[in-house]
């Protein structure tokens, strides 16, 4: 009984582990589209996301100067402090949302192909809960405002989505990797 509970702790612990190392990993994914489109496509600077992410809990300085900058040609403009900050709270944000799926797809034994497609769904069901309730609630406390607020409508929903579902597929895959793994070393 003693080893039962311990192999459940420590199945446990490593479960939660891989849903922080696959949301880190799916939020990069992620954050690394967002940037190649916020250039390429909108035109609003390469690091635009990062410091529009920063702006939900600090001043959205640098993400109007980025957009400024891009504005008159100049697509890479860098401002370490909101960059970081920016990379870190969409690296938590992932984290927390990788344990939150860890532990479902467990619970419910998904895996292989299906824990992809499973994470796909589920960084949708992320991107619909955050557009539109943690955001506008975030927007209020922080003060981020529209900007925040509406930011799915201002990134426009179908990139939004993309990214999305860049993150959970991300996710599925480290998760179903993982389990793999697991089989082969047992």
């Amino acid at each position: 009984m003693a080893t039962t509970l311990k192999n459940k702790s420590t199945s446990t612990i490593s479960a939660i582990q891989n849903g922080l190392i696959g949301g880190v990993v799916g939020s990069l994914a992620m954050a690394m589209y967002a940037m190649v489109i916020s250039d390429w496509i909108k035109h609003s600077g390469f690091f635009t996301p990062l410091y529009h992410i920063a702006s939900s809990i600090i001043s959205p300085t640098a993400m109007m100067k980025s957009m400024g900058s891009a504005m008159e040609g100049k697509d890479f403009y860098f401002s370490a402090g909101p960059a970081i900050v920016g990379a870190i709270v969409h690296m938590m944000t992932g984290a927390i949302f990788g344990v939150i799926f860890v532990l479902i797809a467990r619970s419910t034994s998904i895996k292989g192909f299906t824990a992809v497609i499973a994470g796909a769904m589920f960084g949708v069901l992320v991107m619909g809960i955050n557009g539109v309730i943690g955001l506008p609630i975030i927007a209020r406390i922080f003060g981020g405002g529209e900007p925040i607020s509406d930011m799915a409508k201002i990134v426009g929903w179908g990139h939004f989505t993309v990214e999305h579902l860049i993150f959970g597929m991300m996710l599925g895959l480290i998760y179903s990797l993982t389990l793999s793994r697991k089989k082969i070393t047992a």
